[in-house]
């Protein structure tokens, strides 16, 4: 008898390589493809608007695709683990199917709906597709531990075989037989939810700069891929105003929800790069941008508190400055510096900002300017950032912040001098701080030394219609420097503690790293004292944009409504 199979979406959202829907519709009967929003993601006072939009387009689009096969897409409110076992029954399920999550939540979720289907005799597979290799043996070949440099990393993938190449995307003729069981009120119980009925307020909710979803997706690689130029010469292209606006090529919200397979991404490239350097191999460098992707999920995979200082082996741990009234200058654009602020609208605005945007914007929270912990803005990132997920928004605060895998703190990115390097004119400034339109290029990017006449005449008194500086960028970063030199400093005398006590206490399995990795270790309780320096700032804390109050209640009662 055929199976009647269920295929379980949670990154991977579409149907061009997608190995384990492939095996869901295998010699099926039946397939129901369900995406679970449940409250642990969902309910969430922690994701902004843009993110919730670009999910739901991106549900929307994957709908209408499977429509296309005479199939649509179940969106289910409730916990998996909750529902799961009565589908099972309800829909005599034998086969269910999902992609393999690589990160620590989701391997312990996945081990948990693997126990209740074998329980209910229900077969499950699992298939490799939101990374290139099997992490797994990569931190194989590194002597059971996860490479935490980058040099490494690129070392053990060159001794590994080659990603695996796409599976073809679903279509009419694989489906086959297999039909999707679709009721008259389907769009009542399983459709894909609006904003509106999330508790969101839609009016006046711009346009979306980034539209979810795979079809856009696949758009996008197309004209990524016409950059035939770029590719052949494979040089960074030159910074300038336009390199910090959002690019129709853009890809790396799609590739984090998995509207875009990253072995199409890896092996277009690869066939492009081939066919214009006349077959030679392509350099490691081709694929940056899916590498470093990379290196971060293997580094988090067996770690569960990647995302925390405490407890964390690989983090070194740093005594920030805990200022609530800081940290939201600086979340809601507020610092007086138009540079970081300019950033931060954008953020907010689009969800989106360039990396080396990013770079100023954590740098000048962390170990910049304000020395506030890493993460603190990890949780705004995750709020605002399309492209944020658990591994790489972690892995890439702590290397921003000096607490792991890069220790050149001396090196400080100028929130003056960066952006006036990058963009002379200010353009980027004007767009998204309209208050400072009026100044000249010369004052723009540091208003608050205009004479009073420019400011007059920009209609822009600094400390009045624009804040005035909240730090002194040179004294800040001088003193945070010097903090960072006393840190290693103490690291280096405390060598060989992961067999003491205290190291045992902080974290066991840091003694199984490899020889050099002890300047990464924890500086035990009370052992480093470094003067506490308090960027002072009367302004009360706000809630950083995130949706609370009614609005959150009537998201929750949503999520949890049972409609199966």
């Amino acid at each position: 008898m055929a199976p009647n199979s269920i295929h379980w979406f949670r990154k991977g959202l579409r149907l061009h390589d997608n190995p384990s829907l492939r095996e869901a519709v295998r010699g099926a009967g039946t397939v129901r493809c369900v995406y679970f929003l449940d409250p642990w993601f969902a309910g969430s006072s922690n994701l902004g608007v843009n993110r919730w939009r670009f999910l739901l387009q991106c549900l929307e689009d994957l709908d209408a695709n499977l429509r296309k096969l005479n199939s649509r897409l179940f969106v289910i409110r409730g916990q998996p683990a909750n529902v799961f076992p009565r589908l099972f029954k309800e829909w005599k399920i034998s086969r269910l199917t999902f992609e393999y999550d690589s990160e620590p939540f989701g391997k312990e979720r996945d081990a948990a709906i693997k126990k209740l289907a074998m329980e209910a005799g229900v077969e499950v597979i699992v298939k490799i597709s939101h990374t290139l290799y099997d992490l797994d043996k990569i931190i194989e070949l590194n002597g059971g531990q996860p490479p935490l440099t980058y040099k490494r990393f690129q070392t053990l993938i060159s001794r590994l075989d080659p990603p695996e190449l796409p599976v073809e995307t679903l279509s009419d003729a694989l489906m086959g037989r297999c039909v999707t069981p679709i009721s008259e009120d389907h769009g009542d119980k399983y459709g894909v939810p609006s904003l509106e009925e999330l508790g969101f307020d839609t009016e006046g909710l711009p346009s979306a700069v980034w539209p979810g979803g795979e079809t856009e997706a696949l758009t996008r690689i197309e004209r990524h891929l016409e950059r035939k130029a770029w590719v052949a010469n494979f040089e960074r292209p030159r910074m300038n105003a336009n390199s910090l606006l959002a690019s129709p090529t853009g890809l790396s919200p799609y590739l984090r929800f998995g509207c875009l397979s990253c072995r199409l991404f890896y092996f277009k490239l690869t066939d492009l790069y081939r066919k214009v350097k006349k077959n030679s191999s392509p350099p490691l460098s081709l694929y940056g941008q899916l590498l470093w992707r990379e290196f971060f999920y293997t580094a988090a995979t067996t770690n569960p508190r990647f995302d925390k200082m405490e407890g964390n082996p690989i983090c070194v741990r740093i005594p920030w400055d805990k200022n609530p009234e800081a940290l939201a200058k600086w979340a809601e654009a507020k610092t007086g510096f138009p540079w970081i602020d300019a950033i931060m609208t954008q953020l907010r605005q689009e969800g989106w900002i360039h990396h080396l945007a990013r770079h100023a914007v954590a740098c000048f929270l962390t170990r910049g300017d304000l020395w506030i912990s890493w993460e603190e803005g990890m949780k705004v990132f995750e709020e605002l950032l399309l492209d944020a997920d658990w591994s790489v928004n972690a892995g890439s605060w702590m290397w921003l912040s000096c607490s792991s895998f890069f220790q050149q703190f001396f090196h400080c990115y100028c929130p003056v001098g960066f952006g006036r390097r990058t963009d002379p004119n200010g353009d980027f400034i004007r767009r998204y701080l309209p208050v400072l339109r009026g100044f000249p290029a010369k004052f723009i990017y540091d208003p608050w030394n205009a004479p009073e006449s420019v400011q007059a005449a920009a209609k822009c008194i600094i400390g009045v219609h624009y804040p005035k500086p909240m730090v002194h960028h040179a004294e800040a970063s001088r003193l945070n420097i010097e903090r960072m030199k006393q840190i290693y400093q103490q690291l280096s005398r405390y060598r060989g503690l992961g067999e003491s006590r205290t190291q045992r206490t902080c974290d066991a399995t840091v003694t199984g790293y490899p020889r050099g990795l002890e300047k990464l270790l924890w500086v035990p309780s009370g052992r480093v004292e470094i003067q506490k320096h308090k960027v002072r700032s009367g302004a009360p804390r706000p809630n950083h944009g995130r949706n609370r109050g009614v609005s959150q209640i009537k998201r929750n009662l949503f999520l949890t409504r049972n409609l199966t």
